[in-house]
């Protein structure tokens, strides 16, 4: 079955009637700008400004400037590819059938060329031209595994609700970092790579002491994945609670009986002291649902919430029958203000544990995130504010625009929905800056980039802050970047799973749809992107996956940070519950995209 949807059926409206129907609004927005490696720039105002509206910027038109030294992005390929540190040359894959499985070397996954929007045409090897390079991250979910708000508890009803894996999301990002650093340009043309994008969720539990640790392991420094007491971990894995595993016990819980190891000294080595290089490359920052809400799904304001964050009790077990009731309200949007959850917490005031207490913990708010962004101490090598700008945080906005090469722009979206729910939208005012930023440089290529997919942009609820405003949906985002002839992809997360999905129009302009799978759940993936001109009508998009850099076999003796960013990977891959169909299939992983020429 053919897997093409078409983009004018999906919403069965023209760009005109799109935006028509969209209403009038204010349009906000702030701009980020990609140019030399350590250089940032401010947003400037436009002549347009109108009452209402902040300044609008273009900052695209200000620069066609590449790296020092380059002349042009669209320059001859590299005669040799090469596959080193990616999943074409090996994956991580179990060597024993059954328990707890332990990974070791497996064979790579093959490159596929998908033609469901164009024909590849013989010789474009040897013809091609890059026209951009660049790594997309995705769903990091770099978590604070001591949180009081976190809910652990809910495996009670859900396996998957709490994974082993947890206390070691920083080791394994930082490996991340390593890989990408180690890589020789763009697998497949040799080209350089111009930067790295995160697709958000980038935080878990939208908690201050993880997005510190966020900042630090994109641009480098040496920090403590710790919160409150310093001397000793507290949290559901020294609990003594069967429902969780209890890594540095003999205690005989649910994991153990599955072959989990006891590993003395693990929760010690978990929270000790770490370094990241930093990423050797300029890097971007979209916003995800849980970097804009507590837990992901709940809106800001709650004094209860906000105060039992930083506080000196956490609840650590949930009957099943409540777990279950509390994950249904959360799945189905029926308590986004979180105050059901607020009176979960109070009536079990007696059932919490005692913690220590850290501010460090205590939620960011949208200009907070923007502030950390901008901070100097997380520049690395830029750009400052990592596309966002001071414009977004007058305007109060968390999308912007940049320049990714003479030939290509890159667009980042707000998704998020601040009403509190995981589910996302936009609204008219977002929706109509995509729609000018596109015409107004029709001229380039366009990669667009979200936290959510176009599928799970399906909720429409009003923003609070704007409730009079429109919010639009996935199948509408789908069908305005297919009345652009010049988009070329939406790269996106959210859904932990390797998707590529062809969106074709009836007039022959189409784009690729990019869901990469995570890097908290197995298989654990980030994304090498390459645009390329094949010279023959076509353009090609190429999509190459690559893991950590930490080794595929484990060894339980290695508490090194090296070794936990290996153990990341196997407990992840053995984790119970976990959805094994993740990496999606072989027209997901490693492809070639073709599409015809604008």
């Amino acid at each position: 079955m053919s897997r093409i949807r078409s983009v004018a059926t999906a919403a069965a409206l023209h760009r005109r009637t799109l935006l028509a129907a969209a209403g009038a609004a204010s349009l906000t927005a702030g701009f980020g700008l990609a140019l030399r490696p350590g250089e940032g720039h401010a947003a400037g105002a436009s002549a347009r400004t109108g009452a209402g509206q902040a300044p609008v910027a273009d900052p695209l038109a200000q620069s066609r400037t590449l790296s020092t030294g380059e002349t042009s992005m669209a320059r001859a390929v590299s005669s040799a590819p090469y596959t080193t540190g990616t999943t074409l040359a090996g994956v991580a894959a179990p060597r024993t059938a059954s328990g707890y499985r332990r990974l070791g070397d497996g064979p790579g996954w093959k490159r596929v060329v998908r033609s469901e929007l164009a024909a590849p045409k013989a010789g474009r090897d040897g013809r091609r031209t890059t026209l951009a390079a660049f790594v997309q991250f995705t769903d990091l979910h770099l978590i604070d595994s001591q949180h009081p708000l976190r809910l652990e508890y809910l495996r009670s009803t859900d396996q998957h609700a709490w994974r082993p894996h947890e206390a070691l999301t920083v080791q394994g990002a930082i490996s991340l970092v390593e890989r990408v650093n180690s890589l020789h340009g763009a697998p497949v043309t040799g080209a350089p790579l111009r930067f790295v994008m995160t697709t958000g969720d980038n935080t878990d539990n939208n908690a201050k002491s993880e997005l510190e640790w966020f900042m630090k392991i994109m641009s480098g420094g040496r920090f403590t994945p710790d919160s409150g007491d310093p001397r000793h971990y507290e949290g559901v894995q020294n609990s003594g609670l069967k429902l969780y595993w209890q890594p540095d016990t003999t205690v005989r819980d649910g994991d153990k009986h599955l072959g989990f190891p006891h590993i003395q000294g693990f929760l010690a080595a978990a929270i000790r002291e770490v370094r990241s290089p930093g990423l050797k490359l300029p890097w971007y920052s979209t916003v995800g649902n849980h970097d804009a809400l507590p837990l992901g799904c709940y809106a800001h304001g709650d004094p209860y919430l906000a105060e039992y964050a930083i506080g000196g009790k956490k609840l650590m077990s949930l009957s099943a029958a409540e777990s279950t009731k509390l994950q249904d309200a959360i799945k189905n949007a029926k308590d986004p203000r979180g105050v059901q959850f607020r009176d979960l917490l109070k009536a079990h005031t007696r059932d919490m544990r005692s913690v220590t207490p850290d501010e460090r913990r205590a939620p960011y708010t949208p200009a907070e995130y923007l502030k950390a962004h901008l901070d100097p101490a997380y520049t690395g090598l830029g750009p400052v504010g990592h596309g966002y700008s001071t414009a977004n945080v007058d305007a109060g906005t968390q999308y912007y625009s940049f320049r990714i090469s003479d030939d290509v722009i890159g667009i980042s979206l707000d998704t998020t929905d601040a009403g509190g729910h995981y589910e996302g939208s936009i609204g008219t005012a977002q929706l109509k800056w995509l729609d000018k930023t596109l015409r107004d440089h029709e001229d380039s290529y366009a990669v667009v980039f979200s936290h959510h997919t176009s599928k799970t942009m399906d909720n429409t609820r009003p923003d609070p802050s704007h409730p009079s405003e429109r919010r639009h949906s996935g199948s509408e985002v789908i069908a305005l970047l297919g009345s652009h002839p010049n988009v070329l992809a939406w790269v996106n997360g959210h859904i932990h799973k390797n998707v590529i999905t062809p969106h074709s129009a009836p007039d022959g302009r189409s784009f690729w749809e990019i869901s990469t799978a995570s890097h908290v759940d197995h298989p654990q993936l980030a994304r090498v992107i390459e645009l390329v001109d094949n010279k023959d009508g076509t353009l090609s998009v190429f999509t190459t996956l690559i893991e950590s850099s930490a080794p595929h076999r484990t060894d339980f003796g290695d508490l090194t940070q090296t070794g936990l960013a290996a153990l990341y990977r196997e407990l992840a891959f053995n984790a119970p519950g976990a959805n094994m169909t993740l990496a999606g299939g072989a027209v997901d992983r490693n492809t070639e995209l073709v599409l015809k020429k604008g």
